[in-house]
Formats: C-alpha cells, structure tokens, sequence
C-alpha cells in the first residue's frame, strides 16, 4: 500500500475516534442546578413584565438565558399532568391571562401546587423569553 493511502487511513480513523470522544464528553456534560445558581436580576413580576412589553427585543437581551428573581401576588397555580406552573396574571388578552408563568423544578411541584392565589412569592427561574403573551421562567424554585 502506498503511503499516502496509510497517512490518509490513519487521519480518517484519528478524526472519528476524535469524533466519539467529543461527542461523548458533550452529551454527558452536567446540566447546571439552577436552584442553587444566584440571580442575576432581582425585581418585581410587573415591571419585567413592562420591560418585555415596552421592548422585547432590549428586554430579551438582558434577561434571557439569565436566571431572574421574580417577586409578587400569585395570582393562580396551573397544575397538568407532572407539570407546575406558578403564574402571576397582569393583563387580559386575545388568548387569554398574560403575565410570568413560572414552570417548577420537580423538587418544589407539590409545594407550588400548595399555594394559594393572592400569596406573596418569591420565585427564581431561567428565563427563556416573551413569547408576545407570557415571560417564561423555566426550572423556577421557591425562594425562601
């Protein structure tokens, strides 16, 4: 076999091994434990709801992929199937309630889904964004 096809076998048989290894690393990377990472902003439900209402764009850019601590008046708890979502309710719209809803980590679905309409709340979440009706804040814990 001439030399040339050897290196060249070599290389193609290092870049998918390479190839394994990487992609093994990166699908077993730990996620990170949102309810122990510290906010980066701290503020009441209503006025991120009125930053993403005012501008969504300049809001997204400052909130989202962020973890942002919510406070205020709960104003109702969805509960479906394994899900919890805490939601604090600012405006009626076209399809209905529009505000923040929180989804709960596992950990804190049956505290949440405890919780009466009207209770001052505390929540943490990782926002995701305004999907032109609802700020959403996934993996959110109850801040104590």
């Amino acid at each position: 076999m001439k030399n040339w096809v050897k290196i060249a076998l070599s290389l193609l048989a290092l870049g998918f091994i390479t190839g394994i290894v990487v992609a093994y690393f990166l699908y077993n990377k730990p996620h990170p434990d949102y309810e122990k990472i510290d906010a980066a902003y701290t503020l009441a439900a209503a006025d991120l709801y009125k930053e993403f209402t005012a501008d969504k764009n300049k809001a997204g850019a400052k909130y989202n992929g962020k973890v942002v601590a919510v406070t205020g008046k709960l104003t109702k708890v969805e509960v479906k199937d394994s899900l919890t979502t805490c939601v604090f309710v600012f405006e009626q719209g076209m399809f209905g309630d529009q505000g923040v809803r929180c989804t709960m980590l596992t950990a804190y679905r049956a505290e949440a889904g405890k919780l009466q309409p009207g209770a001052d709340l505390k929540l943490k979440g990782y926002c995701t964004g305004f999907n032109d009706t609802d700020i959403i804040l996934d993996k959110s814990s109850i801040v104590k």
